[in-house]
Protein backbone atom coordinates (compact mmCIF):
# COMPACT_ATOMS: atom_id res chain seq x y z
CA UNK A 1 0.00 0.00 0.00
CA UNK A 2 1.56 3.50 -0.69
CA UNK A 3 2.20 6.21 1.74
CA UNK A 4 1.00 9.20 0.86
CA UNK A 5 3.19 11.84 2.42
CA UNK A 6 3.45 15.75 2.84
CA UNK A 7 7.08 17.37 3.11
CA UNK A 8 6.60 20.74 4.53
CA UNK A 9 9.59 22.90 4.04
CA UNK A 10 11.31 20.56 2.20
CA UNK A 11 14.53 22.26 1.60
CA UNK A 12 16.61 19.63 -0.94
CA UNK A 13 15.60 16.34 0.78
CA UNK A 14 17.69 15.64 3.18
CA UNK A 15 14.59 13.73 5.54
CA UNK A 16 13.43 12.37 2.53
CA UNK A 17 16.30 10.45 1.06
CA UNK A 18 16.05 7.22 2.41
CA UNK A 19 12.31 7.05 3.13
CA UNK A 20 11.89 4.33 -0.35
CA UNK A 21 13.51 2.41 1.59
CA UNK A 22 11.31 2.08 3.99
CA UNK A 23 7.71 1.59 2.38
CA UNK A 24 6.04 2.40 -1.11
CA UNK A 25 5.59 6.22 -0.78
CA UNK A 26 4.10 9.09 -2.75
CA UNK A 27 5.38 12.29 -1.66
CA UNK A 28 3.86 15.75 -2.32
CA UNK A 29 6.98 18.16 -1.26
CA UNK A 30 6.25 22.05 -0.52
CA UNK A 31 9.10 24.48 -0.62
CA UNK A 32 8.87 28.02 -1.37
CA UNK A 33 12.89 28.58 -2.11
CA UNK A 34 13.12 27.90 -5.99
CA UNK A 35 16.62 27.10 -5.87
CA UNK A 36 16.15 24.53 -3.35
CA UNK A 37 13.14 23.22 -5.35
CA UNK A 38 15.05 22.79 -8.64
CA UNK A 39 17.59 20.78 -6.53
CA UNK A 40 14.54 18.49 -5.23
CA UNK A 41 13.04 18.03 -8.26
CA UNK A 42 16.43 16.93 -9.99
CA UNK A 43 17.28 13.91 -7.05
CA UNK A 44 12.92 13.41 -6.46
CA UNK A 45 11.56 13.65 -10.14
CA UNK A 46 8.68 11.28 -9.08
CA UNK A 47 7.55 13.62 -5.92
CA UNK A 48 5.45 16.17 -6.77
CA UNK A 49 6.88 19.90 -5.73
CA UNK A 50 5.02 22.90 -5.14
CA UNK A 51 6.56 26.06 -4.81
CA UNK A 52 4.56 27.38 -2.01
CA UNK A 53 3.93 28.84 1.69
CA UNK A 54 4.08 25.40 3.47
CA UNK A 55 2.23 26.80 6.73
CA UNK A 56 -0.93 28.23 4.55
CA UNK A 57 -0.71 24.80 2.38
CA UNK A 58 -0.63 22.38 5.60
CA UNK A 59 -3.42 24.27 6.88
CA UNK A 60 -5.61 23.91 3.57
CA UNK A 61 -4.40 20.30 2.26
CA UNK A 62 -3.28 18.10 5.87
CA UNK A 63 -6.42 15.71 5.47
CA UNK A 64 -5.59 14.46 2.04
CA UNK A 65 -2.03 12.45 3.37
CA UNK A 66 -1.44 9.59 5.37
CA UNK A 67 1.96 11.33 7.18
CA UNK A 68 3.12 14.73 7.56
CA UNK A 69 6.58 16.22 8.15
CA UNK A 70 7.23 19.83 8.74
CA UNK A 71 10.53 21.22 9.78
CA UNK A 72 9.50 25.33 10.22
CA UNK A 73 12.60 27.46 10.06
CA UNK A 74 14.59 27.65 12.96
CA UNK A 75 16.72 30.54 13.37
CA UNK A 76 14.40 32.43 15.58
CA UNK A 77 14.17 29.50 18.07
CA UNK A 78 18.38 28.54 17.61
CA UNK A 79 20.81 28.48 20.44
CA UNK A 80 23.23 30.21 18.20
CA UNK A 81 20.81 33.14 17.51
CA UNK A 82 19.99 33.79 20.54
CA UNK A 83 23.88 33.41 21.85
CA UNK A 84 25.09 35.61 19.19
CA UNK A 85 22.40 38.12 17.49
CA UNK A 86 19.96 38.96 20.16
CA UNK A 87 21.13 41.95 21.72
CA UNK A 88 22.23 43.75 18.69
CA UNK A 89 19.27 42.32 16.31
CA UNK A 90 15.98 41.52 18.64
CA UNK A 91 13.03 39.50 16.87
CA UNK A 92 10.40 37.35 18.19
CA UNK A 93 10.14 33.85 17.90
CA UNK A 94 8.46 32.53 14.66
CA UNK A 95 5.51 31.05 16.64
CA UNK A 96 4.08 29.32 13.46
CA UNK A 97 5.98 26.99 14.94
CA UNK A 98 3.61 25.71 17.62
CA UNK A 99 0.54 26.63 15.37
CA UNK A 100 1.63 23.45 13.50
CA UNK A 101 2.02 21.61 16.32
CA UNK A 102 -1.38 22.27 17.45
CA UNK A 103 -3.07 21.98 14.73
CA UNK A 104 -1.62 18.44 13.66
CA UNK A 105 -2.21 17.34 17.66
CA UNK A 106 -5.84 18.30 17.55
CA UNK A 107 -7.02 18.24 14.23
CA UNK A 108 -5.20 15.57 12.27
CA UNK A 109 -6.43 11.82 11.97
CA UNK A 110 -2.47 10.44 10.51
CA UNK A 111 1.09 9.95 11.49
CA UNK A 112 2.81 13.22 12.20
CA UNK A 113 6.02 15.18 12.84
CA UNK A 114 7.19 18.16 13.22
CA UNK A 115 11.38 18.76 13.15
CA UNK A 116 13.48 21.64 14.76
CA UNK A 117 16.41 22.78 16.19
CA UNK A 118 16.58 22.58 20.12
CA UNK A 119 16.09 25.93 21.23
CA UNK A 120 17.52 28.64 23.50
CA UNK A 121 14.41 28.04 25.73
CA UNK A 122 12.39 25.35 27.26
CA UNK A 123 10.18 24.19 24.85
CA UNK A 124 6.41 25.23 25.44
CA UNK A 125 5.47 21.75 24.07
CA UNK A 126 7.08 18.84 25.19
CA UNK A 127 9.16 16.89 22.27
CA UNK A 128 11.68 14.28 21.75
CA UNK A 129 15.18 15.15 21.27
CA UNK A 130 16.75 13.03 18.60
CA UNK A 131 20.87 14.24 17.82
CA UNK A 132 20.69 17.74 16.83
CA UNK A 133 16.85 18.23 16.81
CA UNK A 134 13.59 18.22 18.84
CA UNK A 135 10.34 16.32 17.40
CA UNK A 136 6.99 17.26 17.88
CA UNK A 137 5.18 13.84 16.96
CA UNK A 138 1.93 11.26 17.62
CA UNK A 139 3.89 8.56 18.08
CA UNK A 140 7.11 7.48 19.55
CA UNK A 141 10.94 7.74 17.97
CA UNK A 142 12.94 5.65 19.08
CA UNK A 143 16.20 6.39 20.33
CA UNK A 144 18.69 7.33 17.49
CA UNK A 145 22.88 6.24 17.68
CA UNK A 146 23.35 7.39 14.05
CA UNK A 147 25.99 10.34 13.22
CA UNK A 148 24.74 13.35 12.46
CA UNK A 149 27.56 15.18 9.93
CA UNK A 150 28.19 18.39 11.02
CA UNK A 151 29.53 20.99 7.92
CA UNK A 152 31.95 22.94 9.78
CA UNK A 153 33.94 19.66 10.93
CA UNK A 154 34.79 18.67 7.31
CA UNK A 155 38.25 18.53 6.33
CA UNK A 156 37.73 19.18 3.28
CA UNK A 157 36.72 22.66 2.35
CA UNK A 158 35.04 22.04 -0.68
CA UNK A 159 32.31 19.89 1.26
CA UNK A 160 29.92 22.37 1.66
CA UNK A 161 29.22 21.60 -1.79
CA UNK A 162 29.74 18.61 -2.83
CA UNK A 163 29.70 14.69 -0.44
CA UNK A 164 27.27 15.63 2.27
CA UNK A 165 24.49 13.27 2.62
CA UNK A 166 24.93 12.26 -0.91
CA UNK A 167 24.18 15.67 -2.33
CA UNK A 168 25.97 17.41 -5.06
CA UNK A 169 25.10 20.97 -5.13
CA UNK A 170 28.16 22.45 -6.98
CA UNK A 171 26.65 22.10 -10.39
CA UNK A 172 23.92 25.02 -9.43
CA UNK A 173 24.41 28.80 -8.91
CA UNK A 174 23.99 28.97 -5.55
CA UNK A 175 27.50 30.78 -4.54
CA UNK A 176 29.02 28.95 -1.50
CA UNK A 177 27.07 30.70 1.64
CA UNK A 178 24.01 29.72 0.32
CA UNK A 179 25.50 25.82 -0.85
CA UNK A 180 26.90 25.59 3.16
CA UNK A 181 23.53 26.96 4.56
CA UNK A 182 21.27 24.49 2.61
CA UNK A 183 23.53 21.42 2.98
CA UNK A 184 23.98 22.26 7.15
CA UNK A 185 19.94 23.09 7.14
CA UNK A 186 19.59 19.16 5.44
CA UNK A 187 18.04 16.62 8.32
CA UNK A 188 20.31 13.69 7.81
CA UNK A 189 18.52 11.06 5.79
CA UNK A 190 19.35 7.90 8.30
CA UNK A 191 17.47 10.18 10.87
CA UNK A 192 14.71 10.74 8.34
CA UNK A 193 14.76 6.91 7.40
CA UNK A 194 14.71 6.03 11.37
CA UNK A 195 11.37 8.35 11.73
CA UNK A 196 9.39 6.73 9.20
CA UNK A 197 10.31 3.46 10.40
CA UNK A 198 9.08 4.52 13.54
CA UNK A 199 5.07 5.41 11.89
CA UNK A 200 5.43 2.00 9.96
CA UNK A 201 5.58 0.17 13.32
CA UNK A 202 1.95 1.69 14.31
CA UNK A 203 3.47 2.67 18.02
CA UNK A 204 1.18 5.14 19.03
CA UNK A 205 1.56 7.29 22.74
CA UNK A 206 0.18 10.23 23.66
CA UNK A 207 3.46 12.03 24.22
CA UNK A 208 2.07 15.77 26.08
Amino acid sequence: MTLEVLNLYAGIGGNRKLWDDVTDVNVTSVEWDADKADIYRDYFPDDTVIETDAHDYLLDHFGEYDFIWASPPCPTHSKMRKTFHQDDNPTYPDMKLYQEILLLKHTYGGNWVVENVNPYYEPLIEGQKRARHIFWSNFHIPAYEGETANIRRQDDPDKHETGMYGFDVSGYDLGKQKARKILNNCVDPELGKHILEATTTKRQATLF
